[in-house]
């Protein structure tokens, strides 16, 4: 079963609950997917789900951010119900010295040394890293192997 097809399913399973704020979320999440395949004329796959929702996921905790310094904490609540289940769609993330090892195996097979080689090294950390890891995490930890 694909990832989209169990979101589908977790839509039926929300309707039949009637837990409105689930559903709601995930028709949201529905909504971004057929978008993005409509606009590209393209079926996603797995890892393309895993980006839009990593997107949604940003988007929410930087909702989160604004509204909590806003002092909206009716929001901010709605923001991180919406958080925890789109969160739960996305792969088992990846601790800090998880992260700091695989960025330093990934320098030492760049070759990369200095600040020079930030740009080379994040594109392939982005790719290594799509939706395993928080990009602001893997970024300092490129900075942080690079300066040494």
């Amino acid at each position: 079963m694909t990832l989209k097809d169990r979101i589908t399913e977790d839509m039926k399973v929300a309707m039949r609950a009637k837990d409105a704020p689930r559903l709601l979320t995930i028709r949201g999440l529905l909504a971004a997917l057929k978008q993005r395949e409509v606009d590209e004329r393209i079926v996603l796959d797995d890892a393309a789900v895993v980006a839009i929702v990593d997107k949604l996921v940003k988007q929410r905790k930087d909702s989160i951010a604004q509204f909590g310094a806003g002092g909206r904490q009716d929001l901010v609540d709605k923001e991180a119900a919406e958080l925890v289940v789109l969160e739960g769609y996305l792969p088992q993330r990846l601790g800090a010295e998880e992260i700091q090892a695989e960025v330093a195996a990934l320098v030492s097979e760049l070759g990369a040394a200095g600040p020079a080689d930030m740009g080379r090294t994040m594109a392939a950390a982005k790719a290594r890293f799509s939706g395993r890891a928080e990009m602001s995490l893997v970024s300092a930890a490129v900075k942080s192997a690079l300066t040494r």
